[in-house]
């Protein structure tokens, strides 16, 4: 399995290399000069939209929720169509008029912004959040050299780490593009594979979903445990809400920026659609299938498949398929992982490098130095995204991935998506909205989830539906009142 890794993670420093050869300014390092064709650009955005938590993280909720972690398959599939079908082109279109080639870039010409407030804003939110995303990526690696090679869990998140930074550092973003259109290919394909030859090794003796009725009757459920309640139509809300992060934000909308024209964002539109469908139905079908082939009546699948059962990937591997195989699949978890890390260092250096330092501090500064800059950056917020995740390895060891990364991902998209959201579609929108916006965002994500579940009476309910949906209805809400007041 180690020759696997190896000869993986080789691929990946060479396409690092080459990248570097095509980067000539700031505009290459950060969107590949805005080149990409459809393919590089759909395989990429949602090889950065899933992450490690596809593989990990929804694998295990298919194996404690069962049918009804669909919802979450459901939630993707409407968040990257409206993306791609409702946003995509208008984004293009504006960012190309504007020259930007970040999103602080767009916001700040959008609103013939006079001050740098709202690039400062912008760039302050998108690291902070950044680090955590990035933090829980690096936390999954961790776990996937510890669960499948026995390896040290601090060694696992290092060798990771080493191998995101330095292709990055050749490379920029066109390393991050030609890298996950590698890295999703091989997910994609892994994800396919796996449950379908699973699926045909069940015993004939009993069908699928019955022998789940019989293990638990709320895995073949759509609302869960108990059918249709109040709670659960409020989890369904929090899961469907996950598709929201692809409305705005930037690790994804970066791609929009960098492809070509118009054009292959229609032909990409279908790519991702498509893409999203079958990679996370794959992923929650093997989460149910190990659940039906580990586990017995009324026993805790936590026992087993291993807490939030972020071990039942592994263990249907183990089961099925030849060792070498096995490597394969860790190449195509941390394929999964670092396909998003890459794009949230990447896209958080942009921020700090050209949106803050650049346009604020020196104006003057020219390419190279600039490009030097942004390399010193990435480097910076990797370090600081490892020491994170190591921090809450020691203080939270109970954590779970999938919770641990939509922190991570609520916090980007209440942030951003309700401004990228109202920029759009709403000409009279302004920059005082915009600003209210994002600090409402900002602040809603952790008080959502660390206060208001602790409130007598009602914290409950907001445990229910989680943080990205209150939180993009406060901060649209902001947006909107803010912009009409100041009008007023």
């Amino acid at each position: 399995m180690e020759i696997i890794l190896v000869l993986y993670f080789s691929i990946l420093i060479g396409i690092g290399v080459a990248a570097s050869k095509n980067v000539n300014n700031i505009s290459d390092y950060y969107v590949g000069g805005k080149k990409l064709n459809y393919w590089i650009a759909a395989l990429s955005a949602r090889a950065t939209g899933e992450s490690g938590w596809l593989l990990l993280g929804v694998t295990g909720m298919g194996a404690v929720m069962g049918i009804s972690a669909f919802w979450i398959v459901l939630g993707e599939v409407i968040g990257v169509f409206f993306s791609w079908h409702f946003m995509a082109e208008k984004f293009k279109k504006l960012t190309d008029d504007y020259k930007s080639i970040t999103v602080p870039d767009f916001l700040h010409s959008h609103f013939s912004s006079k001050t740098n407030t709202i690039r400062i804003i912008a760039a302050t939110a998108l690291s902070a959040f950044v680090v955590i995303y990035v933090s829980a990526q690096i936390d999954i690696t961790g776990k996937a050299f510890e669960s499948f090679l026995g390896y040290n869990y601090y060694f696992g998140i290092l060798i990771g780490f080493g191998i995101v930074v330095a292709y990055i550092f050749s490379g920029g973003f066109l390393a991050v593009a030609w890298s996950d259109l590698f890295q999703g290919s091989m997910m994609f394909l892994a994800l396919l594979v796996l449950p379908i030859t699973a699926y045909i090794q069940l015993p004939k003796s009993i069908t699928f979903l019955k022998g789940l009725k019989d293990i638990d009757p709320a895995l073949v459920n759509i609302w869960g445990d108990g059918g249709f309640t109040f709670m659960n139509f409020l989890s369904v809300i929090g899961l469907l809400s996950i598709g929201i992060g692809f409305l705005g934000s930037p690790q994804v909308y970066v791609r929009f920026i960098a492809i070509k024209n118009t054009q292959e964002i229609k032909k990409g539109k279908i790519i991702a659609v498509i893409y999203t469908f079958v990679s996370s139905s794959c992923a929650v079908m093997i989460g149910m299938i190990g659940r039906f082939m580990f586990t017995t009546n009324n026993q805790n699948p936590e026992i087993v498949l291993g807490p939030a059962g972020e071990n039942v990937l592994y263990l249907l591997l183990l089961e099925i398929m030849p060792t070498i195989v096995v490597g394969i699949y860790i190449a195509a978890l941390l394929s999964a992982v670092m396909s998003t890390v890459d794009s949230l260092l990447v896209v958080a250096s942009s921020a700090v490098t050209r949106d803050f330092y650049q346009k604020i501090v020196n104006p003057l500064i020219d390419q190279k130095t600039l490009i030097i800059l942004s390399k010193k950056i990435t480097l910076g917020l990797a370090l600081f995204a490892l020491f994170v995740a190591i921090s809450v390895s020691i203080i939270s060891p109970d954590r779970t991935i999938f919770w641990f990364v939509i922190f991570g991902w609520s916090g980007i998209a209440a942030t951003f998506c309700p401004v990228i959201i109202l920029s759009i579609f709403w000409n009279d929108f302004d920059e005082n909205g915009a600003i209210a916006s994002m600090i409402t965002g900002f602040l809603s994500v952790p008080i959502f989830k660390f206060l208001v579940p602790k409130l007598e009476n009602i914290g409950i309910y907001f445990e229910k539906i989680d943080v990205l949906l209150p939180s993009v209805i406060l901060a649209i809400s902001a947006g909107y009142f803010t912009t009409i007041i100041k009008r007023k």
